[in-house]
């Protein structure tokens, strides 16, 4: 069995691991040797910590011989590269930070570990978060889906979404700002989620953006998901935002809905223009139809707003706006010619951003998010894409040049940054492998804190219509 250790969801490793059946040495070995064998073709890793993973695992293989238990005790995981961890190297995607080792963790790594997970490395990130495509200088490659080597894992959490769907790791932790978890779950037929604003607490050095970014899991099933939510899900107790669950998220996926769920729908970008990719259409239907035969009431509505030209502007001067601080802040002196061209692109955005330029801003998107919250305010759930389209191939959004890339992501992530304004959960769930061999999923979107009911009734599509028997072609090897 020690060969195909990686099949075994999550939550079943935990298990075998308890029972003696498997040691945490052997499994972080198992992922390690996959990492040596898959990534180079992959760029999942940005670091790898072998050393370290073993030291964590050693340990965590005594205090189970001692009949200790925790969360997370013996699996080795995976932590994104936005998130310092005490002892691995964290660049944040960019090579002026190439050198940087953190001598301590953030809050949500520090629960992590605390937990017993082995830390088997950094998963690759965009710059700074800054981009839905993940394409590093730090390891000067791409991060692809394993479904196709020629297209983006997407971004920013690229990086951990290559590594669940190759069987690299069994979960991952990632950070969703404007969609970072869920467009890269989407392109790797995973399940990603963004929790409820406050449920973790926030620890990227993005400036504004922290109020949208917030960490959360992609795992392979929604049940391994909600066993790293649950060590994520305590927050500092000096967050204002923060706030606790009631119960476990492990628990509450083992139950449906506690009633019918009333769900919107609709497939519209909410772009202009833009024409609906059949398979994206497919996938939303798809799920309503299943939602519908589970006994949930399904409505198909209009968008509540649009993402015209001043949302667009506002939310293009957020992030110019975030990373310029970021990089004012973290990038050492003399460093920044290093810089890749779209984050120099967006510091000089930034630089000439007035304090009302940014309030504007701000403004407009309160104005955007509002409109979901007042439409959405009869319902439980609502259906969405995820994004506009399959996973797109390596240069895609950089092809019409740096001052074009912020429209060419939008134009394929636009579904997505909306529950980060509102500050709702939303979850990112495979559909289906389209014609073309690329994964499809949708968006759920919750209400605000309705992480647990929301999470319920994603397991309870999983186990109408299981997608755990579709992996890429590395998976067998």
């Amino acid at each position: 069995m020690s060969g195909r250790l990686h099949e075994l969801s999550a939550a079943a490793q935990r298990e075998s691991l308890r029972a003696g059946d498997v040691s945490s040495r052997e499994l972080t070995e198992h992922y390690l040797g996959r990492i040596e064998k898959f990534d180079g073709g992959l760029g999942a890793f940005t670091t790898v910590t072998p050393d370290l993973a073993l030291e964590e695992a050693a340990r965590a293989d005594q205090r189970i011989a001692r009949g200790e238990w925790s969360p997370l005790l013996g699996l080795p995981l995976a932590i994104k590269d936005l998130y310092p961890a005490a002892g691995a190297r964290t660049t944040f995607g960019s090579a002026a930070l190439a050198t940087f080792t953190p001598p301590a963790d953030t809050w949500t790594v520090g629960l992590l570990r605390q937990a017993g997970a082995a830390l088997v490395g950094k998963t690759s990130t965009a710059e700074f978060g800054a981009t839905c495509y993940t394409d590093t200088d730090v390891t000067g490659r791409p991060t692809v889906t394993p479904y196709d080597l020629t297209r983006y894992a997407s971004g920013s959490s690229g990086g951990a979404a290559a590594a669940v769907a190759a069987g690299l790791v069994p979960l991952a932790h990632a950070g969703d700002g404007a969609g970072s978890t869920r467009t890269p779950a989407a392109t790797c037929h995973l399940v990603g989620v963004k929790p409820s604003r406050g449920l973790v607490s926030s620890s990227v050095p993005l400036s504004s953006l922290t109020a949208t970014t917030i960490e959360g899991p992609i795992a392979r099933s929604v049940a391994d998901a909600a066993l790293l939510l649950d060590v994520m899900a305590q927050p500092w107790s000096g967050d204002p935002d923060g706030w606790r669950a009631d119960g476990s998220f492990a628990d509450a996926v083992e139950r449906p809905p506690a009633r019918p769920l009333r769900v919107a729908v609709w497939t519209d970008s909410g772009l202009g223009g833009l024409p609906q990719h059949p398979e994206v259409v497919r996938a939303v239907e798809r799920t309503a139809t299943l939602l519908q035969d589970l006994g949930h009431q399904v409505r198909e509505v209009q968008i509540p707003a649009r993402c015209d030209e001043p949302v667009r502007l506002a939310l293009r001067t957020l992030f110019a706006s975030s990373v310029h601080a970021a990089v004012q802040s973290l990038v050492p002196p003399g460093r920044s010619e290093v810089l890749q061209p779209y984050t120099r692109y967006l510091c000089t955005e930034g630089k000439a951003l007035s304090g009302s330029d940014l309030f504007a801003a701000q403004r407009v998107l309160a104005r955007y998010a509002s409109a979901f919250l007042t439409a959405l305010e009869s319902f439980d759930v609502a259906l969405t894409p995820v994004t506009n389209g399959p996973p797109v191939p390596v240069g895609h959004f950089q092809a019409g040049g740096v001052a074009a890339i912020a429209d060419a992501m939008l134009a394929w992530s636009a579904p997505t940054p909306w529950a980060n304004l509102t500050g709702q959960p939303a979850v990112s769930l495979p559909s289906h492998l389209g014609r073309d061999g690329l994964p499809y999923g949708v968006q759920l979107v919750g209400r605000r804190r309705a992480d647990a009911s929301l999470l319920a009734v994603a397991a309870q599509l999983e186990r109408s219509a299981p997608w755990n028997d579709v992996h890429p072609s590395c998976w067998d090897d």
